[in-house]
C-alpha cells in the first residue's frame, strides 16, 4: 500500500515537473531575437526601427529584418505613413538633423526640412499627405518644442497654432489632436510628480477648443489616437503601462501590467491588423488592439557591427581623473575605463590596466610612490584597490614600448591611443 501511494506521488511529481518545464520553454525568450531595438513603430505586418544608429524592416511574425539605411549618423524616430507607402525618419544625412522621407520598402531618402533646428518626426496626418514633426525653430526657449506639418512632396514647413507641443497624434479625421504639452521623455527621471508632468491635451484645430484627458499626479505620455479611444503611456501604478481612455464613456482602462521594466516608445498602427508595437526589457512587443494582447517580435538583426570592431581611439578626449606622483615626474590619468601613467617630460605612455569590460578610474599615487590607490567597478560593483607597483611585474605584464609619448597600446576589444595634450 505504501509503495503504490509512493510511486503515485513520484509519477504525479514527474508531471508537475514536466509541465513546468514546458511552461518555462513556452514563456522563455528566443535566443536569437535581437535586443536594444528602439523607437519602433508599426503598420499591418510590417516593423520598422532603429537599431545601432539605422533603420531596418521586420516582420510582425518575427524572422530577420533587413537593413534600409547605412549612413554613419543616426536615423531614428521612423513612422509608417497611413497608406503603407512611405517612411518618414529623422536623419543627419548632411550634418543637421532634418526630415526625411523614403518609399516604405527602402530606397533613397529625399530631405524635407531645411532648418539648423532638430526636427523630430512624430507621425503623420490621415491622409499621408502631410508630416508631422516637432521642433525649436520658432520657440523662444529650448525648453519647449513646437508642432509643425511638412509636406511629403516637400516645401515650406506649416506650424500649427499652438504655443507648445511635445508627441502628438491626429484623431482619423484630422480635425484633432491629442499631445503633451511639454516632453520628458528623454529626461533621466523616474515616476516624477512635479510641475513639469506630462498629461494628454485635446486640441480641436478647427474650433480652437481645448480640452484634457482626466489625469492625476503621474505621467501620462505618448497619446495615439484610435476610433473614438485614445492611448498612451503612463505610471499611474509605478511602473509605465498601456491605458486606454474611451471619448464616449470617459472612462480610463490599464491594458498591460508589467512591474519590473518600463514600457517606452510605444507607437499605434492601423489599418486591418491595428496594434501597438513598444519596448520593454530591451525586446519589442505588439499589443493587438482587437485581442488586447501583446506578443513578443522574435525579429533578428545581423549586420556587420562595425561600431563593436576593434578600433584607434583617441583617449586623451576622454581624461576623467589624473593624479601626480609624489616626485613629480609622471602623472596618473583615468581615460575610457584605463588607468595610464605618463612622463612629464621623458619617457613613455603606459596602461597600467588595461582591462576589457572593467572600469578603473580615480588613481592615485602613495606618499612613498610604491603603490596605486584606484576605484575599479566590474559589473556593477565598485570597490577601491591598492595595487603596488612593481617593475619586473609591469614589464612582463606591458607589450614592449618604446620612447615616443604617442604610444599606441592594443587592449582586449577597443586599441587605446593615449596622446599627451597640445601645449598651449
Amino acid at each position: 500500500m505504501l509503495n503504490s501511494r509512493l510511486r503515485v506521488l513520484v509519477i504525479l511529481c514527474l508531471v508537475a515537473g514536466a509541465f513546468a518545464i514546458g511552461a518555462h520553454s513556452a514563456g522563455a525568450q528566443n535566443p536569437q531575437t535581437t535586443r536594444l531595438l528602439r523607437y519602433p513603430d508599426i503598420l499591418g505586418d510590417r516593423v520598422v526601427f532603429t537599431y545601432a544608429g539605422d533603420l531596418w524592416l521586420g516582420s510582425r511574425a518575427g524572422g530577420q529584418a533587413r537593413r534600409l539605411t547605412s549612413h554613419p549618423g543616426n536615423e531614428v524616430f521612423a513612422k509608417f505613413s497611413p497608406d503603407g507607402k512611405w517612411i518618414a525618419f529623422t536623419g543627419d544625412y548632411d550634418g543637421n538633423t532634418d526630415v526625411y522621407v523614403m518609399p516604405s520598402e527602402g530606397g533613397e531618402p529625399r530631405r524635407l526640412t531645411w532648418h539648423p533646428a532638430p526636427d523630430q518626426v512624430l507621425g503623420w496626418t490621415p491622409d499621408s499627405q502631410k508630416i508631422l514633426f516637432r521642433s525649436t525653430r520658432t520657440s523662444f526657449s529650448q525648453r519647449f518644442d513646437k508642432l509643425f506639418t511638412v509636406s511629403v512632396q516637400g516645401g515650406m514647413p506649416d506650424e500649427l497654432p499652438l504655443p507648445a507641443g511635445g508627441l502628438t497624434s491626429y484623431s482619423p479625421d484630422g480635425t484633432r489632436i491629442a499631445y503633451n504639452r511639454i516632453s520628458t521623455e528623454f529626461r533621466t527621471w523616474k515616476r516624477y510628480r512635479g510641475g513639469w508632468r506630462q498629461f494628454v491635451s485635446l486640441y480641436n484645430l478647427k474650433t480652437n477648443e481645448y480640452d484634457e484627458i482626466p489625469h492625476t499626479d503621474a505621467a501620462d505620455t505618448f497619446p495615439m489616437w484610435y476610433g473614438d479611444a485614445i492611448y498612451f503611456d503612463s505610471d499611474r501604478d509605478g511602473v509605465m503601462n498601456l491605458y486606454r481612455y474611451d471619448l464616449k464613456t470617459k472612462k480610463t482602462k490599464k491594458l498591460t501590467d508589467y512591474r519590473e521594466y518600463d514600457i517606452k516608445w510605444p507607437s499605434l498602427g492601423q489599418g486591418d491588423k491595428p496594434a501597438i508595437v513598444y519596448e520593454n526589457g530591451g525586446y519589442l512587443y505588439a499589443f493587438d488592439l482587437n485581442s488586447e494582447k501583446s506578443s513578443l517580435l522574435s525579429i533578428s538583426v545581423e549586420s556587420d557591427m562595425t561600431f563593436a570592431r576593434p578600433t584607434f581611439v583617441r583617449a586623451e578626449r576622454f581624461i576623467n581623473s589624473f593624479s601626480l606622483s609624489p616626485s613629480g615626474a609622471r602623472a596618473l590619468f583615468g581615460a575610457r575605463g584605463d588607468i595610464f601613467t605618463v612622463p612629464a617630460k621623458k619617457g613613455d605612455v603606459r596602461d597600467l590596466t588595461n582591462t576589457s569590460a572593467v572600469r578603473e578610474l580615480w588613481p592615485t599615487w602613495s606618499p612613498d610612490g610604491n603603490g596605486l590607490l584606484i576605484s575599479r567597478t566590474n559589473q556593477g560593483n565598485t570597490k577601491s584597490m591598492f595595487a603596488h607597483r612593481m617593475e619586473a611585474e609591469m614589464k612582463s605584464a606591458l607589450p614592449p614600448m618604446d620612447t615616443r609619448t604617442d604610444l599606441v597600446l592594443p587592449g582586449h576589444r577597443i586599441q587605446q591611443r593615449f596622446c599627451l595634450p597640445r601645449r598651449p
